[in-house]
């Protein structure tokens, strides 16, 4: 078996996505975006280490696992981590433009990660179907508090309004 080090939900992907982001950002001058990004994602793996570790559930047993795995099951991390980080930055993305069809595009696209990182781990056999949509779930309360941070923050004028693009 191998580690499972190039999966969309993994620490590696998630990290190496995130510092991309980070660098557009950075390019954008977009400072407060950044630090509500990573504190988006960095909290979302703190709480995903928090949920594990209170659970401590076992992993499937009953079926052959096709990786390797050995942390607690529940909640599942990859499909959590997957909600937090695309659905975060599908909706920073979505906020960076005036154009309805590219925000939708942009969570259309975060959405459609999240489900099939979600649908590999049960397809690996490292989760049970309970711990997939624990993570989503808990991923999409993440994303969504963040989000909603985001927006207030911007109401306030302390994050960077959306660009003025034509639709």
């Amino acid at each position: 078996m191998t580690r499972d080090i190039t999966s969309l939900g993994g620490a590696t992907v998630i990290t190496l996505v995130t510092v991309v982001v980070l660098g557009v950002l950075l390019l954008r001058g977009k400072y407060a975006l950044m630090v509500l990004v990573l504190a988006s994602v960095a909290g979302g793996g703190l709480l995903s280490t928090l949920l594990k570790n209170a659970f401590d559930r076992e992993r499937p047993s009953h079926i052959p696992h096709l990786m390797e795995a050995s942390s607690p099951s529940f909640p599942s991390g990859h499909s959590m981590l997957a909600a937090v980080t695309y659905l975060t930055l599908g909706a920073l993305l979505g906020r960076l433009t005036t154009n309805r069809r590219e925000k939708y595009y942009f969570l259309a696209v975060a959405g459609t990660i999240v489900l099939l990182v979600g649908l590999s781990r049960m397809y690996l056999g490292v989760h049970y179907p309970t711990d997939v949509l624990a993570g989503w779930s808990a991923g999409v309360v993440w994303a969504v508090f963040c989000a909603s941070i985001a927006r207030w923050l911007q109401q306030k004028g302390r994050v960077e309004p959306a660009e003025s693009r034509p639709g």
